[in-house]
């Protein structure tokens, strides 16, 4: 199927690694000009040279940490005029409310949080003057099944869910779509560190973390390409009545009560 996506200009943010990469990959396959923004610039790099040796696309980055202020204007003017954005930077530690103190709290939503709006807010303010654009927002699970040992992430997908139902709602007036995609677990490099350490402390070897998925859909987290397969789709022509929604890949994990 043609996605009508050659040419688009994109941004990814958090696009060195997970579904980030995965997410850039895929819309370097479809000929996009893709754009990769994180913290680590000996990553983006990594992931630039792959990218571009696997597709012949052209990939260029910008290390950026988002949850500084004025970061995401920064990094919306680097990127110029584009077509679509992926919010994907952050990751929010675990802990209950006892366990997260204030610190904690708001450095994780400072570039979760605040990274996504701050740079919708830049690149919407573009997108509207082109009269045309599209902002995937990735989310969580966590903020449709809460869960009070992640407070702080389940707070925070939450508020990201509504703030992207509230500003898709509303963006059609200006030729503007913005949806999310909301993941169940993901073997990630985070994730599988995590699981081999679980697997290291209760078999007393790491390389039996796959064990430690029994219970999940399918016996398995779902792969970073799964993901990008959905936000790609989601951004380009062929999804294009779609705004003011999230798109839940959990496995049924909100479901399943």
């Amino acid at each position: 199927m043609d996605l009508k996506l050659k040419g688009k200009r994109v941004l990814v943010t958090g696009g060195s690694k997970g579904i980030g990469k995965a997410c850039a990959q895929l819309f370097a396959e479809e000929g996009c000009v893709v754009m990769i923004a994180s913290r680590d610039a000996a990553s983006l790099q990594s992931a630039a040279d792959e990218i571009r040796a696997a597709t012949g696309a052209s990939v260029t980055f910008k290390a950026v940490d988002l949850s500084q202020r004025g970061a995401a204007e920064s990094l919306a003017q680097w990127a110029g005029s584009l077509d679509i954005l992926v919010n994907n930077a952050g990751a929010i530690p675990g802990g209950d409310l006892l366990a997260v103190d204030e610190d904690t709290w708001r450095t994780a939503w400072d570039l979760k949080v605040f990274g996504y709006i701050n740079l919708c807010r830049a690149v919407y303010r573009n997108m509207k003057a082109q009269g045309h654009g599209v902002i995937v927002n990735v989310l969580g699970a966590a903020g449709e099944r809460l869960t009070a040992s992640y407070i702080a992430g389940s707070t925070a997908n939450a508020g990201l869910m509504a703030f992207t139902r509230t500003l898709g709602g509303a963006s059609p007036k200006d030729g503007i779509r913005v949806l999310g995609v909301s993941p169940g677990p993901v073997a990630t490099e985070r994730l599988v560190k995590l699981f081999k350490q679980r697997a290291a402390s209760q078999f007393g070897d790491e390389n039996r973390y796959a064990e430690l998925y029994e219970g999940m859909a399918f016996n398995r987290p779902a792969s970073s390409e799964e993901i990008a397969n959905t936000v790609v789709f989601a951004a380009s022509e062929r999804s294009s009545y779609t705004t003011g929604v999230y798109i839940s890949i959990d496995g049924g994990y909100a479901a399943a009560g």
